[in-house]
C-alpha cells in the first residue's frame, strides 16, 4: 500500500488527556485503572474511567447529541489543537474533500439505559426526551464529529466488536487511494456502560484486579473508555525524518467463534502477515509490536502463538491495556496512538500489571519499559466473531 501520514493525532484515556499525559504515564508505567464506582454498577472489578466526562460541554447547537459517548469525543477533540489541525485540512483540501470514519461499539447505550429508568410504568413508552438517532445509533459519534468540525465528506461509523477503530484506518486508505477524499479523520470513541460492565461479567471474562495480560495468573480484562483520533492524509515530498505513517494493514476474519479466537491464532496471523504484506516488510523489520493483550488466558495463549509463529521469541512486545484498561471500539485508535508516540520518543512501553509472566507464552513480552530508537510498531486489535486487524506505523525516515 501506498503510505499515509499521520497529520496529527490525540488520544483522551484513563491515563490522561491528550498525548503528552499519555506519554508522561506511559513513561511513569503508571495505570489508570481503579475499583469499579461507575453509576449504579455493584460488581467486583477495575475499570479505566476518564475523569470530567460529564463536566464536558457540546455546542448549544448539537445538544440533541448529548450522551456519554459524544461527551468523551468533545473531551478529546479539543486535546492537542486536533480540532485545529483539522480546520486547517479542511481549509486546504476543501470540507467536501475531508471523511469521517470512526469506530464504536457501544456508542449512546447508556443514555438508553437512563432512559429505561424512566419510562412509562403502565405503557413501557420511553420517554419522549430520549433520542435514538443521535445517542444510541451507532452512526451517533461520527454524525456529531462531523458536523462539530463542519465536514461534508462521507461519514462512516465501523462497529465490529473491539477491531471497530483499528479497521477505520483501512476505510480511510481505501476512501484516499480510490480519490474520494484527500483527508480523513479516523478514530474511535467508546464509554462506559452498564451493558459492557454486566456482560462482559456474565460471560466471566471481567477480572475482580486490574487486568495483567500475558501474567501467569491472568484471569479477565478490565474495562476502560477512551477517545483516540487522527488526521490521515497523503504524504507530502518533504517531511521530518521523526513524521509517523501508517505503513501496512491487515485484515483477516476467521469467524471460529462468537466471542473466542481461533485455538492456534489463524486469524490473528493472517492479518499480520497481511499487514507486512502491505507495507512490503519482512517480520525483523518490526522493533516493537503492540500487542491486543486483554489478560483472558485464550486471548493471551492465541495471540503468543500467532505472534510466535511470525516473529519467533525475540521481538519485543507487551499490552498497554494494564494501563488504560479494555477500551473495546476504541481500543485500535488508542493504541495506534501510543504506537505513533513509542516511535516519536523511543519508547517501548512495559506491560503495567504484569508481574510473573506466563512460561508457556513464547512471545517476547517485556515487562519494563525499554528506550531504544523504534522504527516500526505493530499494532493488533482482536474483536469478537474473528475480526481481526494488524496496522504497521513507523518513521518517515525508515519509510
Amino acid at each position: 500500500m501506498t503510505p499515509l501520514l499521520l497529520k496529527s493525532f490525540t488520544a483522551t484515556s484513563c491515563i490522561g488527556r491528550g498525548a503528552a499525559a499519555t506519554l508522561k504515564s506511559l513513561h511513569e508505567q503508571r495505570s489508570g485503572l481503579s475499583i469499579c464506582n461507575f453509576e449504579t454498577v455493584d460488581i467486583d472489578t477495575h475499570i479505566g474511567e476518564v475523569a470530567g466526562v460529564d463536566d464536558a460541554m457540546l455546542p448549544a447547537n448539537l445538544r440533541k447529541f448529548e450522551c456519554r459517548n459524544n461527551r468523551l469525543a468533545e473531551l478529546a477533540l479539543q486535546q492537542d489543537e486536533f480540532f485545529d489541525s483539522v480546520q486547517r485540512s479542511a481549509e486546504r483540501w476543501g470540507r467536501r474533500r475531508v471523511g469521517v470514519f470512526l469506530g464504536t461499539s457501544t456508542a449512546g447505550i447508556l443514555q438508553t439505559e437512563l432512559a429505561y429508568r424512566e419510562r412509562d410504568p403502565i405503557s413501557g413508552a420511553l420517554p419522549a426526551s430520549f433520542e435514538y438517532g443521535p445517542t444510541l445509533n451507532t452512526f451517533s459519534v461520527a454524525d456529531y464529529i462531523r458536523q462539530r468540525c463542519g465536514l461534508q465528506g462521507p461519514a462512516v461509523a465501523v462497529s465490529c466488536a473491539c477491531a471497530s477503530s483499528a479497521k477505520v484506518f483501512a476505510s480511510a486508505r481505501r476512501m484516499i487511494e480510490a480519490g474520494l477524499v484527500d483527508a480523513a479523520l479516523v478514530g474511535g470513541v467508546d464509554s462506559l456502560c452498564l451493558t459492557t460492565l454486566y456482560g462482559f461479567h456474565s460471560l466471566q471474562l471481567s477480572s475482580a484486579a486490574p487486568c495483567r495480560p500475558f501474567d501467569v495468573a491472568r484471569d479477565g480484562i478490565s474495562i476502560g473508555e477512551a477517545a483516540a483520533f487522527a488526521l490521515l492524509e497523503r504524504v507530502p515530498e518533504r517531511q521530518d525524518d521523526d513524521t509517523v505513517l501508517l505503513l501496512g494493514i491487515g485484515e483477516s476474519s476467521d469467524a471460529y467463534h462468537i466471542s473466542a479466537p481461533h485455538p492456534e491464532g489463524l486469524g490473528a496471523r493472517r492479518a499480520m502477515q497481511a499487514a507486512l504484506a502491505g507495507a512490503g516488510l519482512d517480520a525483523a523489520d518490526i522493533d516493537y509490536i503492540n500487542l491486543h493483550g486483554t489478560g483472558t488466558p485464550s486471548n493471551d495463549r492465541t495471540e503468543s502463538q500467532a505472534v510466535t509463529s511470525l516473529f519467533g521469541p525475540t521481538t519485543p512486545c507487551s499490552s498497554t491495556k494494564g494501563a488504560t484498561g479494555h477500551t473495546l471500539g476504541a481500543a485500535g485508535a488508542l493504541e495506534a496512538v501510543i504506537s505513533a508516540l513509542a516511535i516519536q520518543h523511543g519508547l517501548m512501553p512495559g506491560g503495567v500489571h504484569t508481574n510473573a509472566i506466563d512460561p508457556t507464552l513464547t512471545a517476547h513480552y517485556i515487562r519494563e519499559n525499554r528506550r531504544a530508537p523504534v522504527r516500526r510498531v505493530m499494532s493488533n486489535s482482536f474483536g469478537f466473531g474473528g475480526t481481526n486487524c494488524s496496522l504497521i506505523f513507523g518513521r518517515a525516515a525508515c519509510a
